[in-house]
């Protein structure tokens, strides 16, 4: 059954803080195998200009994915999880992540469409530290596929 239409411009409420740590960041750049100095030396964020290490790019995907998991689980929308793959992800940064930021989520439904049967639904999240700047956007697509016929 496809998506209710009605749910486009839906926005859930902010998430509760996220702290950023330095240990989390070196754990991330580890694990995507980005070696870069500035995601683990505070000397070397600082030289460049940074009040502390910063993440690499795709850091915040943990937090927004979470964040648009109020959506997924929404059962007024009707999102069959079991049935939902990860189409695709993108940034539009206004400064980088930094540790020691508290990061909240806002995620908006931008967009539900149906395409050879299968739902396909885009949430943006609106990423903003603690004094309300504006941080990150992240754009996540998910796909659920259609039910396979008996």
């Amino acid at each position: 059954m496809a998506l209710d239409q009605s749910f486009v411009g839906r926005t859930y409420p902010p998430t509760p803080p996220y702290e950023v740590g330095r240990e989390k960041i070196r754990e991330f750049a580890e694990a995507v195998g980005d070696t870069n100095p500035v995601y683990v030396d505070p000397e070397v964020a600082k030289a460049l200009g940074h009040s502390d290490v910063i993440a690499p790019p795709t850091f915040v995907f943990s937090i927004t994915f979470k964040a648009a998991g109020q959506v997924v689980q929404d059962p007024q929308l009707g999102l069959d999880y079991s049935r939902v793959v990860h189409g695709d992800q993108k940034f539009t940064y206004v400064r980088p992540v930094r540790a020691g930021d508290r990061l909240t989520v806002t995620s908006t439904i931008e967009d539900i469409k149906s395409l050879a049967g299968n739902d396909v639904l885009d949430i943006r999240g609106e990423v903003h530290d603690e004094s309300g700047e504006h941080v990150v956007t992240a754009w996540t697509k998910l796909v659920a596929r259609a039910a396979e016929e008996a």
